[in-house]
């Protein structure tokens, strides 16, 4: 099974011009879900894309449908929050693409549960795939980004802008990078580097399927929004004209859900 059928099918009805033609892309979380439907899309546009994250088979999937689809995306399976696999990742970077133009954050990690019966070890793994990983690859390759006069996204959530219950420790995780995308984002201006905070709402990944069984819910793909929309919108915001910055998008299913049928365990 190469790429999600879905995204696939759309790409070969709307493959556009190549409006990101010789600029290189590295995509994190591209195993599954939103990281996975960016990193097809931008290959869409004409972009070289590394994709990366923890799972080498999927990874190894999503460059067999690429190459289905006539698109450009390596892969490496890494750990972001090692620093041994950061150091990895940027050379290959550096090394593979054409140049280094555009950095998407999508790796990400949810915990659902009370303070009360939140560790700190939890709290912990939380901030370092979500915040630390992504401040210390971004640090690492700020310069590549500036001489690219490249763009930085950070897959966020709807909990980066509002947290509910039992969502504290993952809603500040969330929050705490949009801080640092909000600071980046005016630190780098001047060097033509723009900087977009992306908050979805609900969405169909794996991730969301986890969070539905918890709910209790039955699983319905339809009434949430696609992890290829998602992929449609990074993509519109990465290839304006480079007078135009994109600084945030939230973007959430047209429909509500309904209320839980019975409380979260």
């Amino acid at each position: 099974m190469g790429a999600d059928p879905r995204t696939a099918l759309r790409i070969r009805e709307s493959r556009s011009p190549a409006a990101l033609a010789g600029r290189g892309a590295l995509v994190t979380g591209a195993s599954s879900g939103i990281g996975q439907a960016v990193a097809l899309r931008l290959a869409e546009a004409g972009a070289s894309v590394l994709a990366t994250g923890r799972d080498h088979d999927a990874l190894a999937r999503l460059v067999k449908g690429a190459d289905e689809l006539g698109l450009a995306v390596h892969h490496h399976a890494a750990d972001i929050t090692r620093p041994a696999d950061r150091a990895f990742l940027a050379g290959a970077a550096r090394g593979e693409l054409p140049n280094l133009a555009i950095l998407v954050h999508s790796a990400g990690l949810y915990h659902r549960g009370p303070i009360a019966e939140t560790s700190l070890a939890e709290l912990d793994r939380l901030l370092d795939v979500t915040v630390r990983a992504s401040y210390a690859l971004t640090r690492t390759l700020l310069p590549d980004l500036i001489e690219a006069t490249g763009d930085v996204v950070f897959i966020n959530s709807t909990q980066g802008l509002a947290a509910g219950p039992e969502v504290g420790a993952y809603a500040a995780a969330k929050q705490a990078l949009r801080a640092i995308a909000d600071s980046l984002r005016v630190e780098v201006a001047a060097d033509g580097v723009r900087v977009c905070s992306v908050f979805p709402g609900r969405t169909a990944t794996p991730m969301q399927q986890q969070i539905f069984a918890a709910e209790g819910r039955r699983w319905n793909a339809d009434v949430l929004v696609d992890p290829d929309d998602i992929a449609v919108a990074v993509t519109t915001a990465v290839t304006l004209p480079p007078r135009t910055t994109v600084t945030e998008m939230v973007v959430r299913p047209t429909r509500r859900l309904d209320p839980p049928p019975r409380a979260v365990p």
